[in-house]
């Protein structure tokens, strides 16, 4: 874990990247109060990490929660570095949660989750100008794809549903490949595919030029894991014309921009969302949300005109209760970017987030 996650004590996979948890360290970051119950008290944890898949196997969570704390796919695509700040202040607010009978905590299992810093340090002290950085970076992509898919492969082979908490959206890719190769081992598709619906700004379908944070969906579709994409709440200013007409001339593909719902009105927010929820219901969907597609929240991409959190709050409710879905995976928010912008309460407004999509799923029992 890197100096500024040291909160959280962990162990490592060897040979691997990945940190598991054990209840000492969720107790760590959970503050006790008589007479209250928190999340983190409830939460059930890997604890041993040789005995991972067999705690996966056995445990009657139906969820299995994990970061992806790194920000080199965002660098990738020459963007502000910081997103991997944001885990540990998400994970301190999401474990002081309430216990409740709204949310428990105990349908879900905390693994731990994946630390790149030594990739990152070796690019950034032996890599020499920007290009030949960006170069690097994007090879290092690879790398974490690998990792990621083969974590999200073994949840999903095994029954579970992976949330996510990130880091770059780079990540949407492995976890659309791993989660689609998971669903087909189970035998619960055909073909290792999946749909996908992403609430952001952008539409991360850029050219497969190298892996980065803005073209996940792209490689995941021409690899044929991807079948249908729609992306709600894209801002017309930041797409690429060559992007567009892929989408517009593309059958499986779909978009509706931020402009068409709250500038020309078209339609109202819950429409649009309802829209890509009919568009990709064939099938398993990877529910992706971005930070920077909400007004004021701290990411790489940070937008003074978007949608606000309360939008994002309908919009993983309605996909957590109508969808059937290989995964969640919030990424992209920050609690200190690398140009000095900071906003503590980034963390407090993803644990928002995903404890919504938790009770949507509870609330729906599938």
């Amino acid at each position: 874990m890197q100096s500024s996650q040291a909160a959280v004590r962990t162990q490592a996979i060897p040979g691997q990247h990945f940190k598991c948890y054990n209840k000492e360290d969720v107790l760590s970051l959970t503050r006790i109060r008589r007479f209250e119950t928190k999340l983190g008290e409830r939460i059930r944890v890997a604890g041993d990490r040789d005995d991972l898949l067999d705690t996966l196997s056995h445990s009657t969570a139906r969820f299995v929660l994990f970061g992806i704390p790194e920000d080199i796919g965002v660098k990738g695509n020459y963007g502000t570095g910081g997103a991997d700040s944001s885990w540990v202040p998400f994970l301190s607010a999401f474990l002081n949660i309430q216990s409740n009978d709204f949310l428990s905590g105990d349908d879900v299992l905390l693994l731990g989750h994946f630390d790149f810093g030594d990739i990152k340090y070796l690019i950034e002290q032996n890599a020499h100008g920007q290009e030949e950085k960006i170069d690097a970076y994007r090879h290092a992509v690879q790398a974490i794809d690998e990792e990621v898919e083969a974590l999200v492969k073994q949840i999903v082979a095994l029954g579970k549903l992976p949330i996510v908490v990130g880091g770059g959206h780079n990540n949407a890719y492995p976890l659309i490949k791993g989660a689609a190769k998971g669903l087909y081992k189970r035998g619960l598709t055909g073909i290792a595919q999946i749909n996908a619906i992403n609430l952001d700004a952008h539409t991360d379908f850029r050219p497969s030029e190298g892996r980065h944070s803005g073209n996940g969906f792209r490689y995941a579709e021409e690899d044929g894991y991807l079948l249908k994409y729609c992306a709600v709440g894209v801002h017309e200013n930041y797409i690429p014309q060559n992007v567009w007409l892929d989408i517009v001339n593309n059958p499986f593909l779909d978009l509706i921009t931020y402009e068409d719902i709250f500038v020309h009105e078209k339609r109202n927010f819950v429409q649009a969302v309802q829209h890509a929820i009919q568009f990709t219901d064939d099938g398993f969907v990877g529910i992706e949300l971005d930070l920077d597609c909400i007004e004021g929240a701290l990411a790489s991409a940070a937008t003074p005109a978007g949608l606000h959190a309360q939008h994002a709050r309908q919009y993983v409710h309605y996909t957590g209760m109508q969808c059937n879905p290989a995964y969640l995976h919030i990424c992209e928010g920050a609690v200190q970017l690398h140009d000095g912008r900071k906003d503590e309460t980034t963390g407090k407004l993803i644990s928002y987030l995903l404890s919504d999509f938790l009770k949507a799923r509870l609330l729906f029992k599938k």
